[in-house]
C-alpha cells in the first residue's frame, strides 16, 4: 500500500494533466454526440468541419469494426507505457509531457470505446482522416518523445565525434 501511495505522490502532476485532458476529451465529446449527431456536419470554414463520426476502427478507417480488439490494444499499450515510464522521462522534459499526453488521450478514446462501443471523432479538415481531442493529444504525445528522442540521438553522436 505505501508503495501505491508513494507512486501516487510523486506522479501528481501526472494525474493532474491526464485528468484534464481526459476531461476536455469528454466534453467535446459529450457536445459533439449532442449537437453533430443529428446534422452530421457543420461547415466552419471552407477547410474545417465538425462532422460526427463514429469510428469503430483505428486511425485512417483501419481495423473496421474492432472495437474489442483495439480497446485490448489499448490497455496493452497503457500497460507498457507505465513499464517504459522511467526510461521515457530519462529522455527529457519533453518526453515526459509525451508521455502524460499519449497516456490521457488513450484513456479518453479507450473510456468511449467500452462506454459507447465506438469513439467519437469530430474535428474534420477535408483532407485528413475525422479525429478528436485524444487523437490530437496522442500524436502531439509521439511528436514530444520523439523530439527528446532525437536530440538525444544528436548528443550522443556528437559526443562519438
Amino acid at each position: 500500500m505505501s508503495r501505491l501511495k508513494n507512486f501516487l505522490t510523486r506522479n501528481k502532476s501526472l494525474f493532474i494533466i491526464t485528468a484534464l485532458i481526459f476531461a476536455a476529451d469528454r466534453i467535446s465529446k459529450i457536445l459533439a454526440l449532442k449537437y453533430l449527431t443529428a446534422v452530421g456536419s457543420i461547415e466552419v470554414a471552407p477547410f474545417f468541419r465538425l462532422t460526427y463520426v463514429e469510428n469503430t476502427g483505428a486511425a485512417f478507417g483501419s481495423f473496421k469494426n474492432g472495437n474489442l480488439y483495439l480497446a485490448l490494444i489499448s490497455v496493452a499499450v497503457l500497460f507498457m507505457m507505465f513499464k517504459w515510464k522511467a526510461e521515457v522521462e530519462k529522455l527529457g522534459r519533453c518526453a515526459s509531457v509525451g508521455f502524460i499526453f499519449i497516456v490521457a488521450g488513450a484513456l479518453g478514446n479507450m473510456y468511449d470505446r467500452l462506454a459507447l462501443g465506438f469513439v467519437v471523432d469530430y474535428f474534420d479538415f477535408i483532407v485528413w482522416p475525422v479525429f478528436n481531442v485524444a487523437d490530437s493529444f496522442i500524436c502531439i504525445g509521439a511528436g514530444l518523445i520523439m523530439l527528446d528522442i532525437f536530440k538525444d540521438w544528436r548528443r550522443k553522436k556528437s559526443e562519438v565525434k
